[in-house]
């Protein structure tokens, strides 16, 4: 769903706060969960989207109109497994409740994707329970596609080096990887 379970969320802002990034691309923001939670306290960061279905983009407000200024600062509609890796070049990049919606190797070169294209931190949350979902109001890339555990995460993250925190609720696990030590 384009919506994202609250768990995890005043871990994630206190991470933000204390990274401090000025550039972030939020991947698969769906209604902008991340901005509009990260963003209201902390001006003056530019704010990327890469948003895979196009209904979301208008029905959520993510792109800039000439009336209001919204959720990001620019909005690329495509694949992010397709993106261009300059788009993975921030200091943060978000895969919330994202990577659950490919198969895991495609999350695992994702991830790897965004550590190679020079990102310094990467935050990931996703269910860390069973959570079967297909298609949500005619949008297939909602459908679950591979069901994560943490210990996995916990593997993957590890092979990127750097150093990596861990926050496991209930239903969602949250990780902030970062390339300093």
């Amino acid at each position: 769903m384009p919506t994202s379970d609250a768990e995890g969320k005043d871990w994630s802002l206190r991470l933000f706060e204390q990274h401090k990034p000025d550039t972030v691309c939020d991947v698969g923001p769906g209604e902008g969960t991340y901005a509009k939670l990260f963003r209201p306290a902390h001006h003056g960061v530019w704010w990327t989207a890469i948003e895979i279905h196009k209904p979301y983009i208008r029905k959520y407000g993510l792109k800039n109109t000439a009336k209001r200024k919204d959720m990001y600062d620019e909005v690329h509609n495509l694949d992010a497994r397709e993106a261009p890796d300059h788009l993975f070049h921030r200091d943060l990049v978000i895969f919330g409740d994202v990577l659950e919606h490919m198969p895991r190797e495609d999350a695992v070169d994702l991830l790897r994707r965004a550590e190679q294209a020079g990102c310094w931190n990467i935050l990931v949350s996703l269910p860390i329970v069973k959570s079967e979902q297909g298609e949500v109001d005619g949008n297939p890339h909602e459908a679950h596609l591979h069901q994560w555990d943490a210990d996995d995460m916990d593997a993957v993250l590890a092979q990127l080096g750097g150093r990596t925190e861990t926050m496991r609720g209930g239903t969602l696990g949250c990780w902030w990887w970062s390339r300093r030590p």
